[in-house]
């Protein structure tokens, strides 16, 4: 029985739930919100907030271990740079969860994991698409119709002779 052991499986062996860890961790501190299950950002939150911790550290030391967790030397130099300063006065709890319902397909209760200073992008109306003109290849509408700039041709000019008979 599994009585009192924690941390979830997400049905993965170790090494499959680790590297899932450090992605998510990675999503984490790239872009600031993610969008995941509730049970993956309840178990990435603490390693998420590890690494945070190691970048408000700084040094040599703190950087290695955070490269040796999240493999990327990108997301290492922003947490390091960017991250990391932006709490340094903060004694912890760096990120939040956010509930978002439930996912379509199978009900799985979704979650935005977000930093606390996240702030969205401003979505307040979406800028209108520029007309695209029409290229010289693509059929144009217009000319299947019968050009306007020719005059039809008056029949009142057209003598008929009578014929004889």
């Amino acid at each position: 029985m599994r009585h009192h052991r924690s941390g979830r499986k997400l049905g993965r062996d170790a090494s499959h739930r680790k590297a899932l860890y450090a992605n998510l961790t990675g999503a984490l501190i790239e872009h600031g919100r993610i969008r995941t299950t509730a049970a993956k950002a309840k178990e990435v939150r603490p390693v998420a907030e590890q690494m945070i911790t190691l970048g408000r550290r700084g040094g040599v030391p703190a950087r290695r271990q955070a490269l040796k967790f999240l493999r990327s030397q990108d997301v290492v130099h922003k947490l390091f740079s960017d991250v990391g300063p932006r709490f340094a006065e903060r004694p912890g709890g760096y990120s939040r969860i956010v509930r978002i319902g439930p996912r379509l397909g199978d009900a799985a209760e979704m979650v935005y994991l977000e930093l606390v200073d996240y702030v969205p992008p401003d979505v307040s109306a979406p800028a209108p698409r520029p007309r695209r003109e029409r290229s010289e290849q693509e059929p144009a509408e217009e000319q299947s119709e019968p050009p306007a700039e020719e005059e039809p041709q008056a029949e009142a000019e057209v003598e008929v002779e009578p014929e004889p008979g």
